[in-house]
């Protein structure tokens, strides 16, 4: 039985057979076989990111994840879910200076802090945006909890948006219009609705936070196929490392 390359080079090496629609159709269907082919014959790699929408760090690791994805997706399926994780629970739900909080919780210590970001940020391209209000994160990880239902091959950019716009233009994050926004930007509805109600979704942030992030003491943390675990914004180089050991 011929393999579906071996038809294809036959097909190719005959220009003029193409020229039949019937054919053109045929040959449409063997690459959309041999891609499915490739892609079922790649492993499967399933990653749990422990995250809150406010750490910056969180970012940074994220934007590593993604060049290590980018580098082996020749390689491997990936499956990524946000976890949700809070690193102040008691931060205030309604909006207060980016300055003035962590000059409250840090001292003096925070213009290093910030100093230090904004040149890991131009690392990556981005401007580090010190200005703004910051806040509970809950309704952000309700939201990466409703979409993960939703569409959850959404989830992981709606998470980038979220940190590009906290992060890089000073959008707050307990803000529902900025949230709602978000949501449609990468094509999520009835977020309004769903973020209306302060009960929905809470229950399921809660058992997340228990099951994925109880054990953990900072993020970014991954878990990789169930036994890689990684913490910190770790290079590309750590990630593909991780990828190949979990796949193992």
């Amino acid at each position: 039985m011929l393999q579906i390359n071996q038809i294809h080079k036959f097909l190719s090496t005959c220009p003029k057979i193409l020229e039949s629609p019937i054919l053109r159709f045929f040959r449409e269907k063997l690459l959309m076989a041999e891609s499915a082919s490739n892609t079922g014959s790649r492993k499967l790699i399933q990653i749990d990111v422990s995250s809150d929408s406010v750490c910056p760090w969180c970012f940074v690791g994220k934007k590593n994840l993604d060049k290590a994805i980018d580098a082996s997706k020749d390689q491997y399926n990936f499956e990524i879910r946000w976890r949700p994780f809070f690193l102040d629970p008691s931060a205030p739900k309604d909006g207060v200076s980016k300055k003035e909080f962590y000059r409250q919780k840090y001292g003096s210590r925070y213009e290093g802090m910030f100093a230090r970001m904004s040149e890991i940020f131009k690392g990556l391209g981005l401007e580090f945006d010190t200005t703004g209000l910051t806040g509970n994160s809950l309704d952000s990880h309700r939201l990466i909890h409703y979409t993960g239902k939703q569409a959850p091959e959404k989830q992981h950019k709606l998470v980038e948006e979220l940190f590009i716009g906290y992060f890089t233009q000073g959008k707050f994050i307990g803000d529902r219009e900025f949230l709602v926004e978000t949501a449609k930007k990468v094509g999520i509805e009835g977020a309004e609705e769903f973020l209306s109600d302060p009960n929905n979704g809470l229950t399921e942030v809660k058992e997340e936070l228990a099951k994925y992030s109880k054990n953990i003491t900072g993020v970014p943390n991954y878990t990789i196929n169930g036994k890689v675990k990684l913490s910190g914004a770790q290079p590309p180089e750590t990630f593909q490392s991780a990828f190949k050991a979990a796949s193992a």
